[in-house]
């Protein structure tokens, strides 16, 4: 048998009942407001400036801010907001590559 390494076929997925459906619906939505609730805490407490760069928000460029989880869990939302790091979206991308990186050369 050959070997390609062409795209794969995607896989047959299995049709999800109307309470399968309905319980992923509530369970997204419950996510939404709880990373709303996060994020407004986390620029309350913190401020609207970049941790790593420093950059300064105001009103109309604050969506470029967004907010890190330092262990990376989302779940992990301490009302102290010491698992949190306002980030610009440069600075978060860049975050995240560093620890991209981190991990492929641990297992290398």
């Amino acid at each position: 048998m050959t070997r390609t390494f062409g795209p794969r076929r995607p896989q047959a997925v299995p049709a999800k009942s109307r309470e399968e459906l309905d319980d992923l619906v509530r369970r997204l939505k419950a996510d939404e407001s709880r990373n709303d609730c996060y994020r407004e805490r986390s620029l309350k407490l913190h401020g609207w400036i970049c941790a790593k760069c420093g950059r300064e928000f105001d009103q109309e460029n604050l969506h470029l801010l967004t907010v890190h989880h330092r262990d990376g869990n989302h779940n992990n939302n301490p009302a102290d907001g010491s698992n949190w790091e306002n980030l610009c979206i440069y600075c978060h991308d860049d975050e995240h590559s560093r620890m991209q990186l981190g991990d492929y050369l641990r297992k290398s």
